[in-house]
């Protein structure tokens, strides 16, 4: 669609890049579910606190979308009639009731987080085969068998962080880290401006999950020794590994949506997708 539009293939790119690592913050999200159980943080506060941080990430990026796109030459469609917004927002309605079901009944109590989990599974199956009618047994089936492995693969990561947690205790790191972090404890903004470094950099080279499931259990007792709110913690952590994701050397996410963009520049496109 963007190219249809005439829009700049890798200005187009890096937005798709900048706007998916977007996700992970605001709820119902797997980095923050992962966060809360490796630092022991209530996953209903990191859920409730990552929307506004989310959105404001979200509307950053369409401010300067829409900065760089006054400058170019773009063909002008017209926009669509009230008959059509409203015929969208019919079709959408009971899909974007989704979010509002997780964010609420955590708010007021109505179920858990894990419990959430179940409800949204329920009501997406219901809603795609009763309503929308999109979901066959044949697709069901694969939705299945994909959930499986990207679950497996999760619990994998999760176990052998587990293995790394007990290295990491036994080796008494979280000791020697606060021996080295011990004269910033006393400044607590300076502390998580240089733990916030550290998350970056490392956040450049691994993946969202590997990260803070190897880091968080390393740091918390330090963030906890100088007094900065875990829940403050945990969403900032997140938001940097997810900038990580999209950060030279490695770039997982920019390269990915290079990959299945299929740029025609391909020379130029990681390169300047990247500045």
């Amino acid at each position: 669609m963007m190219r249809s539009a005439n829009y700049p293939e890798s200005r187009s790119v890096g937005l798709l890049a900048a706007g998916g690592i977007i996700a992970p913050v605001i709820p119902p999200s797997l980095p923050l579910i992962i966060m809360g159980v490796a630092g022991n943080i209530s996953i209903a506060k990191l859920f409730l606190g990552g929307i506004v941080p989310g959105l404001i990430m979200g509307m950053a990026l369409i401010g300067t979308w829409t900065f760089l796109m006054r400058k170019e030459n773009l063909e002008q469609h017209e926009k669509a009639s009230k008959e059509e917004r409203r015929a969208a927002l019919k079709d959408g309605i009971w899909a974007l009731l989704l979010p509002l079901i997780i964010i609420g009944g955590i708010r007021f109590g109505i179920f858990t987080p894990t419990e959430a989990a179940v409800v949204a599974a329920v009501y997406a199956i219901l809603v795609s085969t009763l309503i929308y009618r999109e979901l066959t047994p044949a697709k069901f089936y694969r939705v299945l068998i994909n959930s499986g492995r990207a679950t497996a693969m999760v619990m994998f990561l999760v176990g052998s962080a587990m293995v790394a947690s007990w290295l990491i205790t036994v080796a008494q790191l979280p000791q020697q880290l606060a021996v080295m972090l011990g004269p910033l404890t006393d400044s607590p903004r300076l502390l998580m401006a240089a733990i916030m470094v550290l998350v970056l950099l490392v956040g450049m080279v691994m993946d969202l999950s590997p990260t803070i499931l190897i880091l968080v259990p390393l740091l918390m007792p330090v963030v906890k020794e100088a007094g900065i709110d875990p829940v403050y913690f945990g969403l900032m952590f997140v938001i940097n590994t997810c900038i990580g994701l999209i950060t030279p050397p490695v770039g997982t996410v920019l390269n990915v949506v290079c990959g299945v963009g299929k740029p025609a520049f391909r020379t130029q496109s990681v390169e300047y997708c990247r500045s």
